[in-house]
């Protein structure tokens, strides 16, 4: 399957490079998928719309950044990790909504990682998968888990286009994750 081969192939690309995939629950609860995340009571993530929550209080996981607070807490620096999985947020569906996503993270904690460690990564990445050496840029982006935090865009086409989130782990996330 197409998800399944390119998964494949970003997990070899970073086990080339000292990266170990990370797994985690795909039924979550609010501290691992929010609160440990920095992710605020009030901030809009959390709301009904975006979030499929169970009886019991627990909820189809929002995102692959849980995996990396479970990760914290069991692991000791240096770490690094990728974390594939599926993902689910409460959408309306249309041509470019669906319930059910994949995402792939990357986390690597260590003394004296730099922005300039997270733009070597992203071009090898890149490199590795469109097969020629990308033009980037950051621009600024607000995402409560990571400071400073960064749109990645490529140079596609004679054109621009917003490819991911990526940032520095948020200090915070780190406090949450025992680090």
């Amino acid at each position: 399957h197409p998800i399944s081969l390119v998964k494949n192939q970003i997990i070899d690309i970073f086990s080339n490079i000292g990266f170990n995939v990370s797994e985690g629950p795909e039924i979550e609860d609010d501290w691992h998928n929010f609160t440990a995340l920095n992710l605020p009571e009030y901030h809009p993530a959390r709301d009904m719309q975006d979030t499929f929550w169970t009886v019991g209080g627990l909820l189809l996981r929002t995102q692959t950044s849980a995996i990396q607070v479970r990760a914290l807490e069991q692991l000791k620096p240096p770490i690094r990790i990728v974390a594939p999985g599926r993902c689910f947020r409460y959408e309306r569906l249309d041509a470019t909504h669906e319930h059910t996503f994949y995402q792939m993270e990357g986390m690597m904690i260590d003394k004296h990682v730099t922005v300039g460690h997270l733009i070597y990564f992203m071009k090898t990445l890149l490199r590795e998968i469109f097969g020629f050496e990308p033009k980037i840029r950051l621009r600024p982006g607000y995402f409560p888990f990571v400071e400073p935090g960064f749109e990645l865009d490529i140079w596609f086409k004679n054109r621009w286009l917003e490819l991911l989130p990526c940032g520095l782990v948020h200090p915070k996330v780190l406090e949450y994750g025992g680090i």
